[in-house]
């Protein structure tokens, strides 16, 4: 193969120079002919174009390309158009998960034991059978929280020329952490660590040094940067969950971030951590499972979002409860036990900005409707559980021109499911029609290969 590109390289002036002399090649190029944009008419039973507002019943969406180009009432034919029939279904946008990390296995056991064998082609590989089973569970748009910058940029610029199914990633590349912190390397042997942190662009220690970091990444294609504040369960670090980063190594990363046009998303657990996050003006706070009342005046007074994760503190409990962490890890998921859902329903109560997120990763792929459920049974409707996945999650990204709900100009970010979910939200988990970009990637509840769409 090395052989045949070299020759082709080395023949390539040659050909160019006999069509310059030759007048048979000297004819301008023909432009190819334009193609028109496949168009798509969606005949739904209950459409939810905007998650908090009343539902419409009997309408088409028209598809035109990778947008929604015009909604009418009734079931209306569109010459040329192909129809999708969900007269019996419930038509909603494309959900949206603002905390998951696409790479590493789901089971807990296997990554431990593989993670010194384990190359960045199996990585690469495993994060896109993930990004496949995100879009199939109907999340249409992600935020990647904390991977390899070239593993996860390459994976979403692949994503989006169509060439792997997946969902959109905004991606942040490497969380920033202090050294000894969550996200630096922690709990290998020293020949491990050294190898590693010879890598570790992301570890920083000072306000000068965190705003290095912070350009690091944005300088590998992150469109969104996150750090960590506090300890985290999963560091092999038996330092708890409170504070880690000091607030002006904090200020410093988000007025980075700010000059170059990227929000800014903060892993905390310990209420100083939360609370220090805040007062440095982030965007999001990520987990939030200790709080108080200053926590709360501060997520009004900043507008931030606060992103719950619900699933990644019960996932880690049972796998420290079946032996799969480490003593320092299982004591940290079980102190975190409990509280995120107390956090969660009082921040309901004092009427915090909250988007959806699931810290897949932590907890399975795929299953990330499963975040629904334990967010209505913390006291959140239906409605406004969707809503959080949809318009907030829109919202929180900046993308609320363009993504959270069905209208026309927009994304056709579409998915159906069998029943109304705002009744029973655990509809969700079982969804039967996916599209993404005006392209159908789930029909019946099952998945449409990409040469069949």
């Amino acid at each position: 193969m090395r052989i045949a590109l070299f020759l082709a390289a080395a023949a390539a002036p040659m050909a160019v120079a006999a069509g310059l002399a030759s007048p048979a090649f000297a004819q301008p190029a023909q432009a190819p002919a334009p193609q028109s944009e496949p168009v798509t008419a969606i005949h739904a039973g209950t459409l939810l174009a905007v998650p908090g507002q009343a539902p419409r019943r009997n309408v088409t969406i028209v598809t035109r390309g990778r947008r929604i180009a015009e909604i009418r009432d009734g079931f209306v034919e569109v010459p040329g158009a192909r129809v999708v029939n969900l007269r019996d279904h419930y038509v909603l946008p494309g959900l949206m998960d603002m905390h998951v990390h696409m790479r590493g296995l789901d089971d807990r056991f296997q990554a431990r034991l593989q993670e010194a064998t384990r190359d960045y082609e199996d990585e690469a590989y495993t994060a896109a059978v993930h990004a496949r089973s995100t879009l199939q569970a109907g999340f249409t748009t992600v935020r990647d929280l904390g991977n390899d910058p070239h593993l996860i940029f390459s994976l979403r610029d692949a994503i989006n020329a169509g060439d792997f199914e997946g969902p959109t990633i905004v991606a942040a590349g490497r969380g920033i952490s202090v050294s000894g912190g969550h996200g630096d390397v922690n709990g290998l042997n020293r020949d491990l660590t050294r190898i590693r942190e010879a890598d570790a662009i992301n570890t920083c220690n000072g306000a000068d040094d965190c705003r290095r970091a912070v350009r690091e990444q944005i300088s590998r294609g992150a469109e969104v940067i996150k750090f960590s504040a506090t300890g985290g369960v999963l560091s092999n670090v038996a330092g708890g969950l409170n504070q880690q980063m000091m607030p002006d190594e904090m200020r410093s990363i988000v007025e980075t971030a700010r000059m170059f046009g990227r929000r800014v998303a903060a892993h905390a657990h310990g209420v100083d951590g939360v609370n220090a996050a805040l007062e440095a003006g982030v965007n999001s706070i990520e987990h939030g499972t200790f709080t108080n009342d200053r926590t709360f005046q501060l997520y009004r007074q900043t507008g931030a979002y606060y992103v719950p994760t619900l699933l990644a503190p019960a996932a880690a409990l049972a796998d420290g409860q079946r032996g799969a962490l480490t003593a320092a890890q299982y004591q940290k998921a079980q102190e975190a036990a409990g509280n995120a859902e107390r956090s969660f329903a009082r921040a309901l109560r004092e009427g915090v900005n909250i988007a959806f997120g699931t810290d897949s990763g932590v907890s399975p792929h795929g299953r990330n409707a499963e975040e629904f459920a334990l967010m209505v049974r913390a006291g959140m409707s239906p409605m406004d559980a969707i809503r959080s996945a949809t318009v907030s999650a829109a919202t929180l990204l900046g993308r609320q021109d363009t993504v959270g709900t069905i209208e026309p100009g927009k994304d056709a970010d579409i998915i159906a499911v069998a029943g109304d979910p705002t009744q029973n939200v655990r509809l969700l988990e079982n969804v039967q029609f996916v599209m993404r970009h005006g392209r159908v990637h789930r029909m019946g509840g099952q998945r449409v290969l990409p040469d069949a769409d």
